[in-house]
Parts: structure tokens; sequence; C-alpha cells
């Protein structure tokens, strides 16, 4: 083998490796991080967004908030994670939380998944 040959080689390992690398971060990225996504002016948001400020729930669990009405990425992210829990894109709204396995939708649901993260009835 000469020396351009290994080169080459060489080159295309690492690219391979590097796109492997970014590839397995982005997907890292919401590894078992709890993301709460909403609208802005749902009332059904409205109510977690009470029920989390009333009982110091972001001091408690940690999340992330994300807005999908005016943010087509956040709304590509929960249609990703919508599909990962087997649900319709075409029909998913808000609150929608995914907990990094899970997904919760609605209110009730969401208030519940928060209520059993912190103990709270």
């Amino acid at each position: 083998m000469n020396k351009q040959n290994i080169f080459y080689i060489i080159l295309a390992v690492v690219i391979i490796v590097g796109f492997s690398l970014i590839f397995v971060l982005k997907k890292s990225k919401t590894n078992g991080q709890i993301v709460l996504f909403y609208g802005d002016g749902c009332p059904h948001c409205e109510n977690v967004d009470a029920f989390v400020a009333e009982n110091g729930i972001e001091t408690k669990v940690p999340f992330v908030k994300k807005e999908v009405f005016n943010n087509q990425t956040n709304a590509a992210e929960m249609a990703d994670f919508a599909k990962q829990c087997g649900l319709a894109t075409d029909s998913i709204g808000v609150p929608f939380l995914w907990d990094g396995r899970n997904c919760f939708t609605g209110d009730i649901d969401i208030i519940n998944f928060f209520k059993g993260k912190t103990g709270l009835r």
C-alpha cells in the first residue's frame, strides 16, 4: 500500500468517527432530560404553568420548556419524540412532555407526572 492510500483510509476513518460522534452527541442532548413543550396562548399549557409556579416544581425537577407554535425547530423535535412513543405526529398537541423515554400529553397527565416526581398529592 502506498502512502496516498494510507492517507485516504485514515481520512475516511476520521470523517466516519467525527460524524458518528456528532450523531451520538446530538442524540444524547435530550437523553434523560425532561422537556416540556407548550404553545403561547394554550389554556391547558397555562394550567401546567400555574401548577408548576404554585408548587415550585422548577426548583424540584429540572426541565426545559420549548415553545412550538412559533418555533418550527421545537415543533419538529416534539414530533420526533412523539414518533418514538408511537404517537401520530399529525394529531399531537400541547402541552406535551418528554421525560427522556416516555411521552405525556395534556395538562392532567403532565401535572400528575410532576406530582409523582415531587411526591405531591
